[in-house]
């Protein structure tokens, strides 16, 4: 489907909820075109949102060739479901993803959308702390081996601490902004991060132990035991609808056409990333693939701890940019209609940041919360909800079965089904003895 300007007429019109402008509204819309992002910050922005290393996980669960077919098919649709979104806000005349709701099913539709978004942003800022929990940690006592064994100095080789204290002092103080721009510098630096953690993975692979490695005979296996939780998992590293509109809003000059790029350019980013880590890091661990790759690695590798403390920088500038989201989920559908207040701000970026840094201590099973959030949250938001608001705002009196509107049809259909079946089994397996999940108090 054609997601371009040149189709849909809407380039020229602005994102706003009400019938007209007041001089407020134009002087806000003023003051943003000078002050947001170029296009680079925005594609830093979306793309560190995207990427992430859960990746060989998914090709584990679903068999290599259906993985690989699976992130491409998927990276397509999100490309497409992203631009979607900034259509279905020009088509309804909103400005956030909770107003397209709101205007296309009423209030059921607000509080769906607002739940769903703020599952997910959680969801990522849980595992985004599990994964600071599983890579700092690792690099402190390979720098100090005998820091374990001290009175005091051994918090910091502690999982509970290390996660604490990056996020109370790193995520923090960066999840205070209110510009998601401000971020883009330091987003910048995160994709740095994540080129090593792909070259630290493709080149260490080959060199572990026989007894690190998995079951050669597996690798080239066609269709995996959990290709519904695979979608899940891969969903959560693709989907950043959640916040296409704040990084759409982020531009200096926002309009379809440079929203377009910037979608483009990150998926495309992304996807190669994702590739060049979950091709080489499935064919060395095969059937033994954990949920966070560098895990599958020991602890004395000292390309991999690099690595290990680019994914855990990395995280330190993801985790913000969910928070931003869970925020403005709170800001707009409790205070809408209210004027930014700088102690609802913090109260609510403080209490947010605790209970996810909490569920991080407590949690080290990375795979489960991946297939949770991305099947749950990820697949409604990025398949269900944009096409099913595109239907409801296109013209009426083309058939389902058109050109223009069979593909939103399938690929909601597909969002459900992937939804039920990907939710159902992630549940059963940390509830069932053969699951085994992982708590770390």
């Amino acid at each position: 489907m054609d997601a371009s300007s040149s189709r849909h007429g809407l380039d020229a019109l602005p994102l706003r909820s009400g019938d007209g402008q007041t001089d407020e509204d134009l002087e806000e819309l003023a003051a943003k075109r000078t002050a947001g992002g170029n296009m680079l910050d925005s594609v830093a922005n979306m793309a560190n949102s995207i990427l992430g290393a859960g990746l060989p996980y998914a090709i584990n669960q679903a068999g290599f060739f259906a993985g690989l077919i699976l992130l491409v098919a998927l990276c397509g649709v999100t490309d497409w479901t992203i631009r979607l979104i900034v259509i279905n806000a020009k088509l309804s005349g909103s400005q956030s993803y909770i107003d397209i709701m709101t205007r296309c099913f009423g209030s059921s539709g607000r509080a769906a959308v607002s739940f769903f978004q703020f599952a997910f942003a959680f969801g990522g800022m849980c595992a985004f702390g599990i994964i600071i929990g599983d890579t700092i940690p690792h690099v402190i006592r390979s720098i100090f081996p005998r820091l374990p064994s001290m009175p005091v100095l051994s918090l910091f080789a502690n999982r509970q601490f290390i996660i604490a204290l990056c996020t109370i002092c790193v995520s923090y103080p960066l999840s205070l902004y209110r510009d998601i721009h401000k971020l883009s510098r330091a987003s910048a630096l995160a994709l740095v991060s994540m080129l090593v953690i792909v070259a630290a993975v493709t080149i260490e692979g080959p060199k572990v132990p026989d007894e690190y490695k998995g079951d050669p005979s597996k690798g080239f296996s066609f269709l995996g035991p959990g290709l519904t939780q695979a979608v899940g998992v891969i969903s959560f590293a693709f989907v950043c609808h959640h916040n296409s509109l704040l990084i759409y809003g982020s531009l200096r000059t926002p309009t379809l056409d440079r929203f377009a790029q910037v979608t483009h350019l990150s998926t495309f980013i992304s996807l190669v990333a994702c590739c060049t880590l979950a091709i080489p890091g499935y064919m060395t661990f095969t059937d033994k693939t954990q949920g966070n790759i560098l895990n599958n690695f020991s602890s004395d590798n000292t390309f991999i701890n690099v690595a290990r403390f680019c994914f855990g920088l990395n995280m330190f500038t993801t985790l913000p940019l969910e928070l931003f989201v869970c925020r403005e989920v709170i800001e707009h559908y409790f205070f809408s209609h209210e004027s930014f207040s700088m102690q609802r701000h913090v109260f609510f970026t403080t209490v947010i940041l605790i209970a996810a840094m909490f569920v991080s201590l407590i949690t080290c099973d990375l795979g489960v919360m991946l297939e949770i959030t991305g099947g749950a949250s990820a697949t409604t938001l990025a398949f269900i909800f944009p096409t099913a608001c595109y239907i409801q705002l296109s013209d009426p009196a083309r058939p389902w079965h058109s050109r223009q509107k069979l593909p939103a049809y399938a690929i909601c259909a597909f969002g459900i089904v992937v939804m039920v079946f990907t939710l159902y089994q992630a549940l059963a397996k940390s509830w069932t003895p053969e699951g085994d999940p992982k708590i770390c108090m």
